[in-house]
């Protein structure tokens, strides 16, 4: 039987590649995302995917989701946290209350409601246990010049991951956090081109390859369960992180 996962966030990025590498070697793959048409694509070129268009702000969707998962596949391995959204860039006293709410609603509010669902699932089956990584960003350790909202609740889910491996310790639920620098998505193509660094400037900055993303999570994924990284990098080697300001 092969293990399930389910993917946040895969009609495209990070999500997608996560998931079509999964599918690829063998694991059942359910994929989670607004716009159904991508997954629905998606579940047409594997048997092994599973289809789940969802809001991850909507309780109710999340907690049917999560239930469609485990009735068509039998129980939950791993949830890979991904879902997310930048924001508006700007200083603070530029940012609407109606921008910062949305963003919360998805990077925070979102990947409560998933891992949440997660978690209850992984500590009702049998054998009982899984494993919840969070992406996290390495804006969760060095902010971006005007990224109020993203980088926040990028802190926020690096407490929400200790508190996840901390509760899940005795359940057999491991968490962990990937924190992503400069992947090459439709949500960056712009950094390639020219970022405003933390000197006023504006620069282009390396990027990788989303697969390369995709492996680290295969990585986490398939720890024993003795085993955990609680925290894990994965960057495109010369962009500016280390040394970033």
């Amino acid at each position: 039987m092969s293990k399930v996962i389910a993917v946040t966030g895969a009609s495209a990025g990070i999500g997608r590649a996560v998931a079509g590498l999964f599918l690829a070697r063998g694991w059942t793959v359910a994929a989670l995302a607004r716009r159904a048409e991508p997954l629905e694509t998606l579940a047409k070129a594997h048997a092994n995917a599973i289809a789940l268009p969802c809001d991850v702000t909507d309780e109710t969707a999340v907690a049917r989701a999560f239930d469609a998962i485990v009735e068509r596949a039998g129980r939950l391995d791993v949830l890979f946290n991904n879902a997310g959204a930048f924001g508006p860039s700007g200083p603070i006293d530029e940012i609407s209350l109606t921008d910062w709410r949305a963003v919360l609603d998805v990077n925070l509010t979102g990947m409560f409601l998933c891992a949440r669902a997660a978690f209850g699932q992984m500590r009702r089956q049998d054998p009982a246990g899984g494993r919840i990584i969070n992406n996290g960003s390495i804006s969760a350790h060095v902010p971006r010049p005007g990224s109020v909202c993203y980088t926040t609740t990028k802190h926020g889910v690096s407490g929400l991951t200790k508190t996840l491996n901390l509760d899940g310790r005795d359940l057999g639920i491991c968490a962990g956090q990937l924190d992503i620098g400069n992947a090459a998505t439709e949500m960056t193509k712009g950094i390639s081109q020219g970022a405003r660094q933390a000197d006023g400037s504006i620069r282009a900055e390396a990027v990788m390859d989303a697969g390369d993303v995709a492996e680290a999570v295969w990585y986490m994924a398939n720890l024993p369960p003795e085993a955990n990284v609680p925290s894990l990098t994965v960057m495109a080697n010369k962009m500016p992180f280390i040394g970033r300001g």
